[in-house]
């Protein structure tokens, strides 16, 4: 999971990449990057840490032109722990190409043997984005055979792109002195829009905030399949280059992933989250008499309009009885310590007063490997709470995920191969509370009708790509990031550090 931007301007466009990459920093905190292009010649930088670390002023000041791309990143194939696998990646030949991607490629490893022997381009990474970049390269020196670069090279080049590469992917590329490249996977499983200012600078980005949030006009998302190429100029062309384009986006996106404030597919975020809420609430009155509960309590953060929701639908008080700890650091390892690994209790602190012989029904988004929840449960007692419930906005996560979320094995995840109440069990709750997948599903779905589904693999196993093996997830386990001693697991559902 990764948040992209990219900006074609008459104006200098650093400042404005920055802006918006720390709109989309919710996306990823692992690394950021940008690059600009000034008469054919890109600039850029990159390293691991928060934007706000990345870049200085210095790097700032070495970062001139009107156009240019950015990303914050979280790794989910690869290396983690290289700067070289920060965004964007950057090839020279056919133009000049640099690519910022978000998702992630399932036939990865096919394409690289492809790449060798076939094409007789070279990886130098272990990231699924620098292969996808040169798929993109030769098949754009493909389609241009030493011509003049048109649009519509740039879409048959696109178009082949989709035959051969398989996954979820939303990309933008800058082509040297030619313009912008943006294009989305056939089914959309990751997000990406357009929009536009007063000045005329157009800018292409995965959640709609970080266009409301530069000034930009939202104008439309790229559709699944579609590829857009805005010329330095700022003209937009535009071209459907899939054979069969259907929309389906990761539901996650809503449950979790992205930004309350966004609008993604003609869907508000902070709507579908409420509609959750309300979905909920009929679950949690199958299970637990709502006069058997004192409180509603969510789990900071993305939990708040769910609980809020449902807290109203049952007519019970909603409270904040967790207070999170924004300013937690990473741990430092000397030479002979052991691992520390942090505790939910440094990044969550309990209000006693709203828990104090009381029963609580705790709400969270979502619960992945249940480390988390088991010792927020535990707070919850150790506070005085007499009861303990617990509800998921969302239902059992049993699959691992294979489309760009750093999500744990299948052997990891609490609700696999068990039943809920096997779950209750291991979490230690008096009840556990799941959404089930098709009322999250019409949930969401209801706020747009044009929607053909979504992917919901996490949770019903169906990948809509059609294309995943069992051997596919075992491989796509295997190149997962992993750690090494004494680093910190950093991804947003890697738990201990996941509000889960």
């Amino acid at each position: 999971m990764c948040g992209i931007v990219g900006v074609v301007s008459n104006a200098a466009v650093n400042q404005l990449i920055y802006d918006a990459l720390l709109l989309l920093q919710h996306r990823g905190q692992d690394a950021a990057g940008i690059v600009t292009q000034q008469e054919r010649k890109f600039f850029m930088h990159k390293a691991k840490g928060m934007v706000k670390d990345v870049f200085r002023t210095r790097n700032m000041r070495s970062l001139p032109g009107n156009c240019g791309l950015g990303q914050v990143r979280y790794p989910t194939a690869g290396n983690a722990f290289s700067e070289e696998e920060a965004q964007p990646f950057y090839v020279n030949a056919p133009y000049g190409i640099v690519l910022v991607h978000n998702g992630n490629l399932t036939n990865a490893h096919a394409l690289k043997s492809e790449l060798f022997s076939t094409d007789h381009r070279h990886i130098n990474t272990e990231s699924d984005s620098e292969v996808l970049l040169n798929v993109l390269a030769h098949e754009i020196e493909l389609a241009t055979r030493g011509s003049l670069l048109q649009a519509q090279d740039l879409f048959t080049a696109v178009a082949n792109v989709h035959r051969r590469v398989k996954g979820s992917y939303a990309v933008i590329a800058l082509i040297a002195g030619h313009g912008v490249l943006a294009f989305r996977d056939p089914y959309g499983i990751r997000p990406l829009c357009m929009g536009k200012s007063a000045d005329g600078t157009v800018m292409i980005a995965s959640e709609s905030v970080a266009l409301e949030g530069t000034s930009h006009l939202f104008e439309r998302n790229i559709h699944p399949g579609e590829a857009v190429f805005v010329d330095l100029q700022g003209n937009v062309h535009a071209k459907q280059c899939a054979d069969n384009p259907v929309l389906s986006p990761c539901i996650f996106e809503y449950v979790y992933l992205a930004r309350p404030d966004s609008v993604m597919d003609g869907i508000s975020v902070y709507q579908a989250r409420l509609n959750l809420g309300e979905t909920l609430a009929k679950r949690v009155i199958s299970t637990v008499p709502p006069n058997e509960i004192d409180v509603v309590i969510p789990i900071p953060e993305s939990s708040r309009p769910s609980a809020a929701q449902l807290a109203q639908l049952l007519g019970l008080p909603y409270r904040e009885g967790f207070v999170k700890n924004r300013y937690v650091g990473r741990t430092f390892i000397m030479p002979g310590q052991a691992v520390r690994k942090k505790s939910v209790r440094q990044k969550l602190n309990v209000i006693a007063s709203e828990f104090k012989g009381r029963n609580v029904l705790l709400v969270d988004d979502s619960i992945v490997r249940g480390t988390t929840s088991r010792e927020i449960v535990q707070m919850a007692r150790d506070a005085g709470a007499r009861k303990v419930y617990m509800a998921s906005a969302a239902p059992p996560v049993r699959f691992p995920n294979v489309y760009g979320i750093d999500m744990p094995t299948s052997n990891e995840l609490v609700a696999h191969n068990r039943t809920v109440d096997q779950i209750r069990e291991i979490i230690g709750c008096d009840a556990l509370i799941y959404q089930d997948v098709e009322g999250m599903k019409k949930a969401i779905g209801s706020l747009n009708k044009e929607l053909a589904g979504f992917d919901a693999s996490c949770f019903d196993g169906v990948y809509v790509t059609g294309d995943i093996t069992s051997d596919d997830i075992q491989r796509l386990n295997e190149s997962r990031v992993g750690g090494d001693e004494g680093q910190e697991d950093t991804s947003r559902l890697a738990l201990p550090n996941h509000e889960d």
